[in-house]
Parts: structure tokens; sequence; C-alpha cells
């Protein structure tokens, strides 16, 4: 099903969705279900209480918010009003707050301070108060009666619910080029980049991805496990919203809650990392609780999960390989559910959107590759980014002159104008199932007095990969490990706390054409020995 005159912007796309199917749900959450024109309406009343608070065009609002109705009133809300919406994940802790906040200048934070018993509004105690300064007012969202409060650091703190006490917001200053989203990536060194996607490439890319993964049919209802404060799981939403179908959301993944959600939905669609693919085989118990499932897409971002593929389909689910990146949004480029598994396994695939090009590129020669021949991946379409945020210089390393996106992802061209991708050409490391920056949790390492120096790889431990920190000690001082886990605790995701700190003298070099380098393979090994050793220290 192709609609002609798609929408340019993100309040466009809801109205469409709108027209499409009116009073059918859009949204199972729980035991609610909210239609999309309840969506629309909410999305509206709140505007206006955002208005009321200030909130206009170009301003940011940061979602450090997990998966509600909610956060999707308060996204389209936003785009109304022009404002843009700063993703946060809710597993930051004070450190990578601080450094979203400060660096966006939000204006506005949004969060469920019980989520999950975790204590939002005490995290930004330790904030310090520089990043806070632009911040103005704080928006609380609770369930189940939970009581609004003050928030250290922030002037004003007001409930979710009285915002809508104003009426309702009309006037739409949504346009086309008008940037909309920021989602954070990794960079080159411990800063992340803030990646801003203007309306245009939010709303065409989310119709690109509900006609390409079917989810026009009918009987289409999509479960929503991934946070919508990621790119993968934001465009996974905004594609079932296209197409006027609905969405099964909960705030967290829960396998066997989503077992249930499966079953009791009638699931067709959804996407995952391998991870959770592999919990969801699992939590099943060897029943057949996917016979409605028709696609799963997935990305691998585990390395001791490369037979996922094959175990999936014997419990009957057809999974097929996907690749994105912040910079041109999630679900990009996928695997077909014809092809065998050896291939649906693999990233990268064929474009999602017709609009869509690729080439690789020789990272030496700068020449274009041929099919078969490895080089930097370059990609340009309708779903990628406008600019890094407040970073021109970045914007201009990443952008060729032509338009297309450098991705740091070494891939290699197959027929038909599909890529195969193989790797990041950088040493950024996946854990938790997001693209994490080394350079981040080696900065935290270092900030602990007893540390001279530090480097982090990533190691399988108990079935996910996890950093393993090598510290070179501070003169007269003697590390202690769990003193530095606790360090990094305290100010870093939990998922970023190395499982292992190991001790050396020296890290194991190189000589290059461009300097001494760190053997980052090597280490990886030592690592890998350290772990089945059991050690602390290593020669």
């Amino acid at each position: 099903m192709t609609l002609p005159n798609q929408p340019v912007t993100v309040t466009g796309l809801l109205s469409r969705a709108v027209a499409l199917s009116g009073d059918a749900p859009a949204i199972h959450y729980g035991d609610q279900t909210v239609t999309f024109q309840a969506l629309e309406s909410a999305s509206r009343r709140a505007a206006a209480g955002l208005a009321a608070l200030g909130v206009g065009p170009a301003d940011r609002v940061a979602f450090w918010l997990p998966n509600t109705p909610a956060y999707l009133v308060l996204y389209f809300a936003c785009a109304r009003l022009g404002a843009i919406s700063v993703a946060i994940n809710t597993r930051f802790r004070a450190a990578e707050v601080e450094d979203v906040l400060g660096r966006t200048g939000s204006k506005v934070v949004i969060m469920w301070p019980g989520f999950r018993r975790i204590d939002f509004p005490g995290l930004l105690e330790s904030v310090d108060p520089a990043a806070l300064e632009r911040v103005e007012f704080a928006v609380l969202y609770g369930e189940a009666g939970e009581a609004a409060r003050g928030v250290p650091g922030i002037p004003r703190a007001v409930p979710y619910d009285s915002l809508f006490d104003h009426g309702t917001h009309d006037a739409d200053a949504a346009q086309a080029s008008l940037g909309c989203n920021t989602f954070t990536t990794s960079g080159t060194s411990r800063a992340p980049k803030f990646v801003l996607h203007a309306h245009a490439s939010v709303a065409r890319h989310a119709a690109d991805v509900a006609q390409d993964f079917g989810h026009h049919a009918p009987h289409t209802v999509v479960l929503q496990d991934l946070p919508l404060t990621g790119v993968f799981g934001f465009a996974g939403a905004l594609a079932a919203l296209a197409a006027g179908r609905p969405m099964v959301l909960t705030h967290a993944f829960d396998a066997e809650r989503s077992i249930e959600m499966l079953r009791r939905h009638r699931v067709t669609h959804f996407d995952a990392s391998d991870e959770m693919v592999d919990r969801l085989l699992r939590a099943s118990g060897g029943e057949a609780h996917f016979a409605h499932v028709e696609f799963v897409g997935f990305a691998a971002f585990n390395s001791s999960l490369d037979d996922i593929v094959e175990r999936a389909e014997q419990r009957g689910l057809c999974l097929v390989g996907l690749w994105g990146m912040s910079e041109m949004q999630a679900l990009v480029a996928r695997r077909d559910r014809d092809d065998p598994p050896l291939i649906r396994k693999r990233g990268g695939g064929r474009l999602v959107s017709a609009r869509a090009e690729v080439r690789v590129r020789h990272p030496e020669t700068g020449e274009l590759c041929t099919e078969g021949v490895s080089g930097e991946l370059e990609i340009r379409g309708p779903s990628m980014m406008s600019e890094y945020l407040d970073d021109a210089e970045a914007t201009a390393n990443t952008l060729t002159r032509d338009g297309f996106v450098r991705t740091g992802d070494l891939a290699a061209l197959e027929s038909g104008g599909a890529f195969h991708y193989l790797i990041r050409m950088g040493d950024v490391l996946r854990l938790g199932g997001y693209l994490v920056n080394p350079a981040e949790i080696e900065a935290e390492v270092l900030r602990h007095p007893s540390v001279s120096g530090a480097q982090v790889v990533a190691a399988p431990v108990a079935g996910a990969d996890r950093p393993v920190s090598f510290v070179i000690p501070a003169e007269g001082a003697r590390v202690d490990a769990a003193e530095i886990q606790a360090h990094c605790a305290a100010r870093l995701a939990k998922y970023k706390v190395p499982v292992r700190v190991l001790t050396v003298s020296a890290f194991p070099v190189t000589d290059s054409p461009n300097g001494v380098k760190v053997q980052r393979a090597k280490l990886r090994q030592m690592a890998l020995d350290a772990l089945r050793d059991d050690g602390d220290t290593v020669a």
C-alpha cells in the first residue's frame, strides 16, 4: 500500500495516521489502550501546557524517560511547537546526564522519578550545577499515584498531568527542514556527538520502513520493547504509527512479559537485539508462542550469539539482519526472509528506501571499491541527519561534499545495491546493546587517583560482551579493583562499569607511520586470558 503525498513533518505523519485509523488502537500499554485520535488530541493539549511554560521553536527538551504513552504524547507536542527532543538513555547516570544536559542546553528535562526504584532527581545532585544552568523546569511523570517533588538544581518541577490544564494548541510550527530529534552517538574523543534529524528525515524514513517492512497489512501488530530514547526503538515506533497500525509498548524489556504480549495481542512484527531474542527463546520454554510472528529484525551486538538465527528458526522465528546508525536512523538496510540463514545473520543488506544510495571507499587510496572489496561505507538518503548539533567541524568531517555520510563502518558491496557490514573501523565497543566509545570509560577510570593510564576493551563474560579495564598504577599507588569499579558505578551506566580491572606495568604497543599505537587486539587477548585464569595482575 503506497500512499500519495507522504507527510514531511512529524505532526503531519500523526495526522495522516489519524486519517487512516482514527479511533483504532495506536498503543497498547499494559491494560491501557490509546487510539490514534486520542494520541493526537493529547499531544495538542500537552503542547498547550508546554507552551505555557515557555517552550517554543528550537528549544531543546530532554527525554530522560522510559517507554510510556506519555513519551509519544510529549514527543508530538514538542514537534508541534517546533522544539527539539533530546533523547537520554534511562540507564545513564550523573556523568552522562551532566554532559547531555550541559552541551545541548536543554530547557526542559522530562523524567519518571521512581522508575524501577531509581532516584532520578537524586542523581542530579551530583551533576555540575553549570550543566543545569539553562534547565528551567522538569516535567515529572508517574504512575500508581506517585507524588511529584522538587528536583535538585532545577527551578521548577511540574507534574505531567498539569500540562493538560491549558486548553489545546492547534497551531503547528513544524517544518520539513526544522530539527526535531537529537540522538547521542559515540565520538572519537570522550565526548559523544548529538545527531540532529529534521522533520522530513524522520517522517519520510518512518513511511519508508512501514512500506518495506509490510506494516500496512491490516492484521499488523508491532511489539515495541526497544527504548524510544534509542534510534533503534524510535524508528520502529514511528514506522508503526506511519502505517496506522497498533504497537504494544513496554516500559522495559522483560522476556516473560513480552512472551505474554506476543500471545495476547497476536503480534506480527518486532525488532530486537540478538540478546533479547536469546532471552525470548529461553523464556518460552519450548512452547509455541511465536505462531503469529511474521517478521523479526535483529541487530547482532553479542559476539557469543552467532548461532541465534539458526536457533530462532528452530522455534519458528525468522530473523533478518538489520543495519542502521544514529546519523542515518535505524532500519536503513535489512536482509530478506527468503535469504538463507547464513545471509540473514549478516549485518547490512539492501536499502529500505528506494531513494537511498550506498558506496564503499578504500580507506587508504580514496578510490571507490567494487563488489566484494572492503572499505569505508558511505551512504545517503532521505533518513540522513541534518548535522551534529552545535558542532560544525564534526559535521564537515562526516558529510562528504556530494552529501554522503561517512559511516566509519567497514563494509563490502554486494550485488543489487546491497552491502555486507563487517565491523566498525575504529574500536567502538558494543555493550548492553549500545555503541560505547572506550575513551568514555577510560576517562572515568583515569579520574581515580590510583591510576595513571587506562585502556578498555570488550570481552565475553557470561554470554555477553562486557568492558575490561587495563590500568597502570600511579607512582607509589596501589590499585584496588573494587574501588575503581565503585567509582565508575557512581558515574556511569551499569553496562559501562568494567567487569574486571587488570593492572599492568605498560600497555602493549607497536610503531606505525602515525606514531606509537596501543595494540588493542593484544589487550583483548590478554583480557580473555586473565578472565580464564581469574587473576588481577597481567605480566
